[in-house]
């Protein structure tokens, strides 16, 4: 049984070593600029044509399956207040980290990983740079900057698709969407709408980094660093997202 444990413990520890270190470095000098700028373009513009799209999509879904709940209760006009609570709480961040860990943590395994297993890694390190601040620190502020910026485009594009939905299929007037949608915000959704996406990003960008720098055993070994990284940060977000909604239920 301790042997079984042994290897996801030591996996775990692993990763809380390059987690620290990766954070000491952020404020360390040298910054490497132009890395995060051209990360910020990969993460945050790459991915907006896909946030879009499902941001708008889950709107439509979700008032959709809403509709007939409310008009069974005669609470049409309701509708906004509950597609703004449910995209702004949980399905925005949710489904954005989810989608930002497809897409990047899966990204910046397979690019480190690559590196990895052609040494170039190891040729960096012997020329005096450390990987940490050249590699890793980058992609972490890159996603922590970018994904609470797409989760809010996400929120936004989630809410013009419920609008679509409630003024041709429920019969709202666009007033009465976003009266209702607006007010029904408190500043507790607002924090909790943006603390979830920026750890979501922490947590990906960690994982894809640390799974990539692991990677061994060539071009095999960068595949299997990928769908480790896909599948761990997306159990995170989940794990995180769960903890961070226990908080902020008892803040209220």
């Amino acid at each position: 049984m301790l042997d079984y444990l042994k290897s996801p413990v030591q996996t775990f520890q692993d990763f809380l070593i390059l987690a620290g270190r990766s954070l000491k470095n952020v404020t360390r000098k040298p910054i490497y600029w132009k890395d995060i700028l051209m990360q910020m373009d990969s993460i945050g513009v790459g991915s907006l044509p896909i946030v879009t799209l499902i941001g708008a999509f889950s709107g439509i879904v979700m008032t959709l399956q809403l509709s007939r709940a409310l008009a069974t209760y005669g609470a049409t006009s309701q509708t906004g207040q509950v597609v703004s609570i449910s995209i702004v709480r949980e399905l925005g961040p949710v489904l954005t980290a989810l989608l930002i860990a497809g897409r990047n943590a899966s990204g910046i395994a397979s690019e480190l990983g690559s590196m990895k297993v052609s040494e170039q890694i190891d040729a960096m390190r012997a020329l005096g740079t450390d990987p940490i601040q050249k590699l890793i620190v980058p992609r972490l502020i890159a996603t922590a900057v970018m994904q609470p910026l797409l989760t809010a485009i996400a929120d936004f594009v989630g809410l013009l698709g419920g609008l679509i939905i409630a003024v041709t299929v429920i019969g709202n007037t666009a007033n009465q969407y976003w009266s209702s949608a607006i007010d029904i915000l408190r500043l507790n959704d607002m924090v909790q709408g943006l603390v979830k996406p920026f750890l979501f990003a922490m947590i990906i960008a960690l994982v894809g980094c640390f799974y990539g720098m692991r990677t061994s055993g060539g071009t095999q070994g960068v595949g299997l660093a990928t769908t480790k990284a896909v599948v761990v940060s997306s159990v995170w977000v989940f794990v995180i997202d769960a903890l961070i909604t226990q908080i902020f239920v008892n803040l209220t």
